[in-house]
């Protein structure tokens, strides 16, 4: 695997990036169409503020990076793994994700929208206030997950699996149809609930 250097940094249009070794390398405030990244391992690289468009994504690994703002058009993001890396503001628009692990990520004020997931885990994620309207969620799982405030109107939620996740305040909570949760997570959902039906839910014993 080839070290990259400060010519692949720039991130060319149409450029393809096969087989390269991204170390902790600043790649922030690029803009881009058409790029392509195959067998490709970011360490600790710097890409926020980056925006691709129809980007392709394919057997990369994102580990330890700053992925913050990074925006993604109409891309397709394949067999990729992003571990323990910051998310905040990330923005996803349009895109297909496929076998692609989330995991140990601060992914906050995130957007999904209008994407398409097929054996998608987002695994121990930071994903308060996430925006995932009109996605297709249905090859998706969240595992111990803080989604409180997580926006999830007019998603395909059928086959979705959530499980160990925080799931107060969620908004779009009719789109959650069709998804399997917990025990412990539908609890965290009562009260989002009630509220989206107009039920009040009094506490007896504290007005007793």
């Amino acid at each position: 695997m080839a070290e990259a250097g400060a010519a692949e940094c720039e991130l060319a249009d149409d450029g393809v990036y096969l087989s390269m070794r991204f170390g902790a390398l600043d790649v922030s405030d690029r803009d881009a169409e058409d790029v392509e990244f195959e067998r490709c391992r970011f360490q600790e690289t710097r890409l926020a503020g980056t925006v691709m468009r129809r980007a392709e994504l394919r057997d990369v690994e994102f580990a330890a990076c700053d992925l913050a703002n990074l925006k993604l058009h109409d891309s397709r993001i394949f067999n990729v793994a992003i571990d323990a890396s910051r998310l905040t503001g990330t923005s996803l628009a349009g895109c297909s994700l496929r076998d692609v692990l989330f995991s140990d990520c601060r992914a906050d004020l995130s957007s999904f929208r209008f994407c398409r997931f097929k054996n998608v885990v987002f695994r121990d994620c930071n994903l308060a206030t996430a925006n995932f309207q009109e996605a297709d969620l249905s090859g998706a799982r969240f595992e111990r997950c803080k989604l409180t405030g997580a926006q999830f109107s007019h998603a395909d939620m059928k086959g979705a699996r959530l499980s160990e996740c925080d799931l107060y305040g969620v908004n779009g909570v009719q789109s959650l149809a069709g998804a399997t949760v917990t025990t412990a997570d539908a609890q965290g959902l009562l009260l989002t609930l009630a509220a989206a039906m107009g039920i009040t839910i009094e506490d007896h014993a504290a007005n007793s």
